[in-house]
């Protein structure tokens, strides 16, 4: 990857959700967008007011939700990622 977010910035891959509904096929435009993801990279964390470096709770490969309106979306190489801030994550998964 050739982007390295900054701040308290995320690049996350959504997760696909898994979609049955009784054997109903649903269009993918009709498809909600899943609110899972895996953090691909994350930035250092944010300044406070005083100038103290606040490290992110979130680091590359965690599982996460996160609010369906999160982030901004970015094809690199390919591939569709959602660049977000950590505010915008909601919990950590954990198997």
């Amino acid at each position: 990857m050739k982007l390295k977010p900054i701040a308290d910035n995320l690049i996350v891959e959504r997760l696909e959700a898994d979609v049955k509904k009784g054997g109903i096929i649903i269009p993918d435009s009709a498809k909600e967008k899943p609110r899972q993801g895996k953090v691909v990279a994350a930035g250092k964390g944010k300044r406070d007011k005083d100038g103290k470096l606040v490290a992110m709770n979130v680091k590359a490969g965690d599982k996460i939700v996160f609010s369906s309106y999160a982030g901004s979306e970015v094809e690199i190489d390919g591939k569709e990622y959602v660049i977000m801030r950590e505010e915008d994550v909601l919990g950590i998964l954990e198997d």
